[in-house]
């Protein structure tokens, strides 16, 4: 490395059973290969001589490499002592935008700042939700249970106009599909932390009025991320609040629902459908007893991320902060350690 330059370290990981990445093409998706980033960085010319970096994998390079690193880009990563593995790190951006997987924070020293990839997800995440709830809507979830029966059962639906559409985490994945699904003529009723105003809601409201707008729900819609203030809000007890015909989506973290529950519930016919993107284990275990649930559609955790440019977007918000580094300036997407987004 020249010396004054500063210095990236890029980590990339390995799908292996348990977390993610789960199979070899959610790694090609995810991973940043050293030709794209050379590729993005020469379309900085004012800062690529300001700058060196090491492509790497897993554990590789990471002692040597860290010590003398500034920057960290990376998914997942060890936590553990990184203040002395790392003393010059100063800045680490995640490759996604969920951060959980790195709790409890108490590992970052006050000078380091952590963003995330926010953002990048919202036009594949709304359109996602948009097929999700027309699904419900639809019935799709009972067809497909039909199917696997073969009873060919005729079940009709009406367009999704004025039906009640409760959205839980109104931020960049659930505002996309907010802005859907309003426009087809839903009646969106937003849920967020502090009650701020979301385009195409009706009305939003905090978590802690969460239960005033649940009996009402056509459809409960969950798109927050994890934090303590998010696991466990839909236990036992608000499951219980909705109507039956009430659909359920859920791309944001598994621990924000009693899954157990929801389970007992769709068994009983006590919720109408439901479409689940996010589970505590993944890939969900071959003897998960969720495989056979009635009414319920699983999908791999593919919701907001698009295929093919997933990092090419990753590397815009990236750069886009490192020019801010670069001239000592406050980053984008940073995220409250207290928070957890």
């Amino acid at each position: 490395m020249s010396k004054g330059k500063i210095k990236i370290h890029i980590r990339n990981n390995h799908w292996k059973k348990g977390c993610l990445p789960c199979d070899l093409e959610g790694e090609k998706n995810s991973s940043v290969p050293k030709d794209l980033f050379e590729t993005k960085l020469n379309k900085f010319p004012e800062i690529k001589n300001k700058v060196s970096y090491l492509v790497d994998w897993d554990d590789d390079n990471w002692i040597s490499s860290m010590k003398d690193a500034d920057i960290l880009l990376a998914w997942d990563f060890p936590t553990n002592d990184l203040g002395k593995i790392a003393p010059n790190l100063k800045w680490i951006h995640i490759v996604s935008a969920g951060v959980n997987h790195l709790y409890p924070f108490n590992w970052i020293k006050k000078d380091l700042v952590l963003t995330n990839s926010s953002g990048i997800h919202a036009k594949k995440a709304g359109e996602f939700g948009l097929m999700s709830i027309l699904m419900l809507q639809n019935h799709m979830t009972k067809i497909v249970t039909n199917q696997r029966k073969s009873d060919f059962v005729t079940l009709l639906s009406n367009p999704i106009e004025n039906k009640k559409v409760l959205v839980v985490g109104t931020g960049s994945l659930g505002g996309s599909m907010i802005k859907h699904i309003s426009s087809l003529g839903a009646n969106v009723i937003g849920v967020n932390r502090r009650g701020r105003k979301v385009e195409g809601c009706l009305k939003v409201v905090t978590f802690d009025r969460i239960d005033e707008v649940l009996p009402d729900a056509d459809f409960l819609y969950l798109a927050v991320p994890e934090t303590n203030e998010t696991k466990g809000l839909i236990n036992k007890k608000r499951l219980d609040a909705l109507k039956n015909s009430c659909g359920i989506v859920n791309i944001g973290r598994a621990s924000v629902m009693d899954y157990e529950h929801l389970i007992i519930k769709l068994q009983k016919n006590e919720i109408s459908g439901a479409i689940l993107d996010v589970f505590s284990e993944e890939p969900i275990n071959r003897n998960s007893k969720l495989w056979d649930i009635p009414n319920l559609i699983i999908t791999p955790h593919v919701s907001s991320d698009s295929k093919g440019n997933y990092i090419d977007m990753v590397l815009e918000k990236f750069f886009k902060n490192l020019k801010l580094f670069i001239n000592k300036e406050d980053l984008d997407n940073q995220v409250d350690p207290y928070l957890g987004y």
